[in-house]
């Protein structure tokens, strides 16, 4: 199996993530993570997508709330293009790959929105084959850090989003 893991992250939280989904998926698969920014285009020979960002403005980031998140919070990283607009340059893959979205969100109760959620959305209507619920991972605040046990949780999500898949 050949996964690709996108990402996009600002404070490095949601990178930490994807590389903790990206060493899961390692032991069954060939995997690279990339950020929005070095990812291709082009899916076709990939078998697997996983594709997570944070959560801003309910939603997945725009360059408005990237430069705000950099201006306002002092975020260290302004990715160029987020996972919004690599979504709408990528391809439509010619068969249905298997495809999962996460986020990461600050950690409070009844918080609305999701990137992942509208991620998700967005690799549907693409024409990846999305049965899996998209998954959210909690930081401590804008900054983070990630809060205890989510990168646990990201390896404990792999391995469902493996089995789904019939993949040991």
């Amino acid at each position: 199996m050949r996964a690709l893991v996108v990402y996009e992250s600002l404070w490095g939280n949601t990178e930490k993530v994807a590389r903790a989904i990206g060493a899961r998926l390692a032991v069954n698969a060939d995997v690279e993570v990339l950020d929005s920014d070095a990812a291709p285009t082009l899916i076709d020979g990939y078998d697997l997508l996983v594709v997570g960002g944070p959560t801003h403005a309910f939603s997945m980031t725009r360059a408005s709330t990237r430069a705000d998140a950099v201006k306002s919070h002092s975020a260290p990283h302004e990715p160029i293009r987020g996972i919004r607009e690599w979504l709408n340059q990528v391809e439509r893959p010619s068969t249905g790959i298997p495809a999962f979205a996460f986020d990461t969100r600050v950690d409070k109760p009844r918080l609305p929105g999701s990137a992942a959620k509208a991620a998700r959305h967005e690799l549907r209507s693409l024409g990846f084959a999305t049965q899996g619920k998209q998954q959210t991972f909690h930081v401590h605040g804008y900054e983070g850090p990630l809060v205890d046990g989510e990168l646990e949780r990201a390896t404990e999500w792999v391995g469902d989003v493996l089995a789904r898949l019939g993949a040991p």
